[in-house]
């Protein structure tokens, strides 16, 4: 079993990786956006590595963080998420921000995930939500400013969400721009996060 790979990034996109290593074979791992924002411009990484082997293919997925590669591991014992759909709720929300959809049950931000409906986004959430505690997921996550950390944050993040959901951005990438603009610059008026969130979408 691989537990990680170290070596020269030689080829990326925000899908898939290529590391060629000090005895120059060269692997191909798929990753997150999240995993690809984290390595990306760098030249020598270091990635948790999750191995797929059935049949017909051997793939390896690629991690930055052990937090993100224990997330998809349990993603992937529910019932209907393999590795793929995983890989995109990992793309669409942050470890961080996974864990706290998960722990308040927020189905709704969990199915705006393409490929995700309702009843998945409950099934993940009813399945995982004790899961995470055990596994001190969630609280590897304490230091980190909670999503709406504030009523007033609260507020202007639903209000900003859903100005750029009218004007037809999706609610998941929307969410994660505002909580992040928000986390730069906490006293930001909800024009000016809208505006921010317009350049980044």
């Amino acid at each position: 079993m691989i537990a990680y790979i170290k070596g020269e990034i030689t080829e990326i996109t925000p899908a898939t990786v290529t590391l060629e290593t000090a005895g120059g074979v060269a692997y191909l791992l798929n990753i997150s956006l999240n995993t690809y924002s984290a390595i990306q411009g760098k030249n020598q990484v270091k990635l948790h590595v999750y191995e797929s082997i059935r049949e017909d293919a051997w793939v390896l997925f690629g991690f930055a963080t052990r937090e993100e590669r224990e997330l998809f591991t349990q993603l992937i014992t529910v019932s209907g998420i393999g590795g793929n759909t995983a890989r995109m709720i990992l793309s669409a929300l942050s470890p961080t921000e996974l864990c706290e959809v998960i722990s308040t049950g927020n189905d709704k931000l969990l199915k705006t995930v393409k490929g995700i409906g309702l009843k998945t986004a409950q099934r993940i959430i009813v399945d995982l939500k004790d899961k995470i505690a055990l596994t001190g997921l969630a609280g590897a996550t304490a230091g980190a400013t909670p999503v709406g950390a504030s009523t007033a944050d609260t507020a202007i993040v639903e209000e900003a969400v859903s100005a750029l959901t009218m004007l037809g951005f999706a609610v998941a990438a929307s969410h994660k721009v505002v909580t992040a603009i928000l986390k730069e610059e906490p006293t930001a008026t909800v024009e000016k996060v809208i505006k921010l969130a317009l350049k980044r979408l």
